[in-house]
């Protein structure tokens, strides 16, 4: 399914009212020349065998690339999103490659961990950089050797899995100081994708509002209002720190607090980055300006009514 906004693609899924995840992690929007290039570099990744690496900030959507790059791989089986921060340091060995039947009290069946409960399709590992160092050690071989082998068993099993993992931070930086395997790094580096902070594809800031605002009033059972020229002004001002994440909370309060028909500024409750600019001007100018600069600067203030 698709949805258009501002007469662009909007990327969705069609089983969006089932799924687990966030709303925001169902959309993602190639509008801003540095999208539409990272969906290039993404459709020609998708139908290879390699493993991925995604780089990028915190919110600004890694799962969903890792879900199209799973989606136009035409693989048959599941996609297993596993997050490595939160992987049991005690259990890591049994959680990710499994554990054969009595391996632990209690266990009178065998489990297959995520590895092999991705067999046939992609195995996505949200922060990477969280997993041991002994652990990234076993993925790696189980990764060239097309094998696992599961807590308690003594022999291994085959798997086919495709690796795509997530990162927000430097990995080459984590291998030079000795806190990540330097051959796990190189392995997954054989396919890279960098996501952009949302404040470096401006142009999709605008269509990804509109889609969250669609699917709150949606859920909300709320008239759809418009967003004001002057609102989304204001939107494509921000810096958004906190990616796609803030975005979306932002437009959920906003819709809450508006009373008409259109978003205000003031609905979205951000600061107006121009008008900050221009204050931490003037800050600099009453701090550090000279004496004539100050006194100018001080009547204008007056005149206008902010001082």
């Amino acid at each position: 399914m698709s949805f258009e906004t501002f007469g662009q693609p909007l990327l969705t899924f069609p089983d969006a009212e089932k799924s687990p995840l966030s709303i925001r992690a169902k959309a993602l929007v190639f509008v801003d020349p540095r999208s539409r290039q990272l969906r290039q570099d993404l459709e020609q990744l998708a139908p290879r065998s390699i493993s991925v690496l995604i780089r990028g900030e915190t919110g600004s959507g890694k799962e969903l690339l890792a879900r199209h790059i799973h989606r136009a791989s035409d693989r048959g089986g599941l996609f297993v999103s596993v997050n490595c921060g939160a992987i049991s340091p005690t259990y890591a060995d049994a959680e990710l490659f499994g554990y054969a039947a009595g391996s632990y009290s209690g266990s009178a069946s065998s489990r297959a961990g995520w590895f092999g409960s991705a067999n046939g399709g992609t195995l996505y590992l949200d922060e990477i950089g969280d997993l041991p160092l002994p652990i990234q050690i076993k993925l790696l071989a189980a990764l060239e050797n097309h094998e696992v082998t599961r807590v308690g068993a003594h022999q291994p099993s085959p798997v086919d899995v495709r690796l795509v993992a997530a990162t927000s931070i430097d990995l080459a930086q984590a291998v030079a100081a000795g806190k990540f395997h330097e051959r796990l790094y190189h392995y997954l580096s054989e396919g890279q994708l960098e996501l952009p902070a949302l404040r470096e594809r401006v142009g999709d800031i605008l269509s990804l509002a509109e889609y969250f605002l669609g699917i709150y009033s949606q859920r909300l059972d709320l008239p759809v209002p418009l967003i004001s020229e002057a609102a989304q002004a204001v939107l494509e001002r921000h810096s958004w720190p906190g990616n796609t994440r803030e975005l979306e909370n932002v437009i959920h309060f906003a819709l809450l607090v508006s009373t008409g028909d259109e978003i205000l500024p003031e609905h979205l409750n951000l600061p107006d980055e121009g008008l900050a600019q221009i204050e931490r001007q003037l800050q600099q100018i009453l701090a550090k300006g000279s004496a004539a600069e100050k006194d100018a600067l001080k009547q204008i203030l007056k005149q206008t009514g902010l001082l």
